[in-house]
């Protein structure tokens, strides 16, 4: 079966989620592109069990597609003919887009499907339990496409029965905008499949990245161990400076000095500290000789700060507190309360303990489209390592341990090659760099 025929029956369970919403864009617009091109009924089954989200969905499905018209309004008009202006291409596509869909809370309703995206909760006895639905329910040629982004592919398809029809097509966040989807592909699947996903990934425009059926493959087997870094490095600096500073210096030390777009506490508050928590228990008996578990993080959790997003999408408050997008207050454990970046004078003198950077130290979205930014970063982090300031020697052990943790990656076969290492973190995490370089 091609995949133009599997697209005339396809659905999204957990549609009303951060990570389904995005997901049902991408497949409702190319299903409207297809049924406009080919005028053959096709059908997009939205499920998730809260009905609201649902109600949410439909909006974020007309705003985006209206969105995309407008940008898009030439080749549309190759499809739609004669309108009268942009405005009512626009309105015509997004409703098209809604007459693909169908959203229900109904499990059920999905048993058409050729093709199954899950985006449910990261949790494996909760997805060995729908896909054991799903088996009894679709046909038996019906291919599975998991978001999983830390759950072995094997396990899942083992546990639930479906015969090597079940693939990892993990998308990062938000799905609509990033470029890159890490494929995971089982030993043991349908030989058509993974050539079905590679097909769909470039209509979707993705980058596909392969990684190896290894608990948390690429993406998350680096950030878990470079966030558990990050926190065991703040512990270390509690000794000398107070617990909100270590918290501040680590996120800057890892944002500013190493210019990624986010610090480490910063990125654990946007994934979540609770999805962090999740996956590493997902991983940790994967590894046992390693320690893949957080007591602060349990904490955290156990005195309710998760972070993660707002329906809105705003940030939640988690290691530090946000207020209008900006970082405004660090989360004092030893106090139980967040502490004003203005209050006292803690943040001034963790700045001047963190000492100057390097004068070559240019801000992550200035040096993101720079033409000359490989020479510009070898520059810079040679200057780092010359650099005797805490600051400076905090980032290059930073940036040392990055590195172990792709070459770990490498090495135990969860990647192929460095490419697709260095890949993941400079697609997914928009770092301007992977962690396998030369630069110290």
């Amino acid at each position: 079966m091609t995949l133009d025929e599997r697209l005339q029956h396809v659905a999204v369970l957990g549609a009303g989620g951060k990570m389904g919403r995005g997901i049902s864009l991408l497949l409702a617009r190319e299903m409207t592109l297809q049924r406009l091109r080919a005028n053959r009924p096709h059908r997009l089954i939205l499920m998730d069990v809260a009905p609201a989200a649902l109600e949410g969905l439909k909006g974020y499905l007309r705003k985006q597609s209206r969105r995309y018209a407008l940008k898009n309004g030439a080749s549309l008009q190759e499809l739609y003919g004669p309108v009268p202006d942009e405005e009512a291409l626009a309105d015509q596509f997004a409703e098209d887009v809604l007459a693909t869909v169908k959203t229900t809370t109904n499990l059920e309703d999905v048993a058409p499907a050729l093709m199954v995206f899950e985006a449910i909760l990261e949790k494996l006895d909760l997805k060995i339990s729908v896909y054991s639905q799903l088996r009894e329910l679709c046909a038996g040629d019906t291919f599975f496409f998991s978001n999983t982004s830390s759950i072995p592919l094997a396990q899942l398809d083992e546990a639930a029965g479906l015969g090597g029809r079940l693939i990892g097509f993990h998308f990062y966040n938000p799905p609509a905008v990033q470029k890159l989807v890490e494929l995971i592909t089982p030993a043991s699947v349908q030989p058509e499949l993974p050539e079905i996903a590679r097909e769909l990934g470039q209509r979707l425009g993705k980058k596909l990245i392969p990684a190896n059926d290894v608990a948390g493959f690429i993406g998350n087997g680096h950030f878990m161990r470079d966030g558990l870094f990050g926190l065991s490095l703040a512990e270390r600096l509690s000794e000398e400076l107070s617990p909100v500073q270590s918290v501040y210096v680590v996120n800057r030390v890892s944002q500013d000095y190493l210019i990624r777009p986010m610090g480490i506490f910063q990125l654990i508050d946007y994934v979540g500290i609770d999805v962090f928590q999740l996956i590493l228990k997902i991983m940790e008996p994967h590894f046992p000789d390693e320690h893949l578990h957080s007591t602060w993080i349990d904490e955290m959790i156990n005195r309710g700060v998760k972070g993660g997003q707002n329906p809105d999408g705003s940030q939640k408050n988690g290691f530090l507190k946000y207020e209008s997008g900006q970082i405004s207050a660090v989360f004092d454990r030893s106090a139980g309360r967040y502490v004003s970046l203005n209050e006292g004078k803690w943040k001034a003198q963790a700045d001047e303990w963190l000492g100057a950077p390097p004068p070559g130290q240019i801000p992550w979205k200035a040096m993101l489209k720079d033409p000359e930014k490989e020479a510009r970063l070898r520059a810079y982090f040679k200057e780092l390592s010359d650099n005797p300031a805490n600051g400076a020697k905090l980032a290059i052990e930073y940036l040392k341990r990055s590195r172990e943790i792709g070459e770990q990656l490498l090495s135990s076969g969860v990647a192929n090659s460095a490419q697709d290492v260095n890949g993941v973190l400079m697609y997914g995490f928009y770092h301007l760099y992977g962690p396998i370089n030369d630069f110290v």
